[in-house]
């Protein structure tokens, strides 16, 4: 175990405490279920504005620091070649910043628009299914990756120009905070408060992503969906996961990734030539000039006067921006972590921009397949999602196409290796997060990453098999509100240090 360099003092308090909140979720599932979103919804609901207004926000910020000065400053030393070519780094971005969940809303994301519309417009209407397809890709935009990315300047600072040896949180804020309450309960604090956002969080996320997998191999080999499938399915997402994460980033997550990214788009392809295409084709770019049309409605719109609450348009941005911000520790922390010999514009504008562009295309290709069938009448998609299990659609959907059962096998794998590469990720960030060793200029302990692995794999199963996991994955929602304050410490943070190093003067590439 000393092999492990753990720093138990900041793991074992965030493992107890995610076992202690998940006790009373196993014994009284559905009142904690109820009790939970009651506290969620009404922080939503009572935030609304506020959650819609924090994602504008840390866009403009990260534009300012990728085109001011600031974006000139290289993570690393500026003499020295990036650690991954521009494609690696995107694909590995890309695979962390989408995950299994692009499969699921580019193809059924446009149907809960099309079935709750925005105020004036008819429920599966043209302008309904216009709706679905651009908000699809709104999910996956310009916020929600700033979201991701806003701390990873600050993280990146410390671990690859200051080079401290912890890349934790704490750490970062150091500059802002100071040493008494960073080397006290303060920076233990913050600490246990990521760990526990990322491991229940991790939990979650394999509990959940389950069902994206097991109803389209329960339809490709026709049998039921049963827990035995589930238990199944995770079992294997936990060897590929683990074995990607012990083998490291070059080796496991940039080979899979890089992998997944051509997979993906080969898929697209065989998508648009033996289907629709020429419909797919048109449908994204009518959804592109839609949703530039409504950026704006979409980023702040509250639905404040809309007669009857509101629409789904409106509801799910805020709950997807609160969501996203629990993730949005892990994101930076591993964006940081991978940056090396990367400037901060380089950083921030390949998080915006590369997971965005294909997220954009997924939901143009997946959802406008989905569309095309539904307004020729082959399929009802949305009374299927309405009156079954969502994920009944897809494989629906899917064999439609010539080779219907390949293109269900390959949607299968794709998702499976987009869930893996979130998976080792958080085990990999996890691991360097909780390591003694000097992250500046080592690795985590394979075996640690292998214990990390085992450690969010039994909170899994236990969850699934008796319970829990639908509480704690609003718990993992809850998360997001102080993670908010912690972002923008970080931003201060990171501008803060760059000014007392005059970073901008001194790290910087030789023009």
């Amino acid at each position: 175990m000393k092999d492990m360099m753990l720093d138990y003092k900041i793991f074992v308090p965030a493992l107890l405490i995610v076992v202690a909140i998940s006790v009373p979720f196993v014994l009284y599932e559905q009142r904690s279920l109820d009790l939970l979103n009651g506290i969620f919804d009404a922080i939503v609901h009572g935030f609304s504005w506020g959650y819609l207004w924090y994602g504008v926000a840390l866009v403009i910020i990260g534009l300012y620091l990728a085109f001011s000065r600031y974006g000139r400053v290289v993570l690393g030393d500026p003499k020295k070649a990036p650690r991954f070519t521009l494609f690696e780094y995107a694909s590995i971005l890309i695979a962390m910043g989408l995950g299994s969940t692009i499969m699921r809303t580019g193809m059924l994301q446009w149907t809960a628009v099309a079935n709750d519309p925005p105020a004036g417009v008819e429920a599966g209407s043209p302008e309904s299914l216009l709706w679905g397809g651009a908000y699809g890709m709104f999910l996956w935009g310009f916020q929600v990756f700033a979201i991701f990315v806003i701390i990873a300047p600050a993280m990146g600072y410390i671990l690859h120009v200051r080079q401290r040896p912890l890349m934790r949180i704490s750490e970062a804020s150091r500059s802002v905070l100071g040493d008494r309450v960073v080397d006290g309960l303060g920076g233990a604090f913050l600490d246990i408060l990521f760990l526990v956002s990322i491991l229940s969080g991790a939990a979650v996320t394999l509990g959940l992503g389950a069902p994206i997998v097991t109803y389209n191999l329960a339809e490709l080999i026709d049998i039921e969906v049963t827990f035995s499938l589930t238990l199944t399915v995770t079992l294997v997402w936990v060897v590929m996961f683990s074995i990607s994460a012990y083998l490291g980033i070059e080796k496991g997550i940039k080979r899979l990734s890089t992998f997944n990214i051509y997979l993906a788009g080969a898929f697209a392809l065989f998508i648009l030539f033996a289907g629709p295409g020429v419909f797919i084709l048109n449908f994204f770019s009518d959804s592109i000039a839609f949703l530039f049309s409504r950026y704006l409605e979409m980023s702040l719109g509250t639905g404040s006067v809309r007669e009857g609450g509101a629409s789904h348009v409106q509801s799910n941005t805020v709950f997807w921006f609160a969501y996203s911000a629990t993730w949005a520790l892990l994101h930076s922390v591993f964006a940081a972590k991978i940056s090396y010999g990367r400037t901060i514009k380089e950083m921030i504008l390949t998080y915006l921009l590369a997971p965005a562009a294909i997220a954009w295309v997924a939901s143009g290709v997946l959802g406008g397949l989905g569309v095309y069938h539904y307004l020729e009448g082959n399929l009802d998609v949305l009374v299927l999602v309405e009156e079954q299990a969502r994920m009944v659609a897809i494989p629906s959907i899917l064999e439609t196409l010539p080779l219907g059962n390949l293109a269900v096998a390959v949607f299968i794998l794709v998702a499976m290796i987009f869930l893996t590469t979130t998976l080792d990720s958080t085990t990999y960030t996890v691991a360097a997060y909780t390591s003694t060793r000097d992250m500046s200029h080592n690795e985590p302990a394979r075996i640690l990453r292998i214990v990390i692995a085992l450690v969010i794999t039994a909170m899994a199963l236990v969850l699934m098999q008796v319970g829990g996991l639908a509480p704690l994955e609003v718990v993992s929602g809850l998360m997001g509100l102080p993670v908010i304050v912690i972002q923008f410490l970080l931003i201060v943070a990171a501008k803060k240090m760059m000014d007392e190093d005059q970073a901008w003067k001194y790290n910087v590439r030789e023009s």
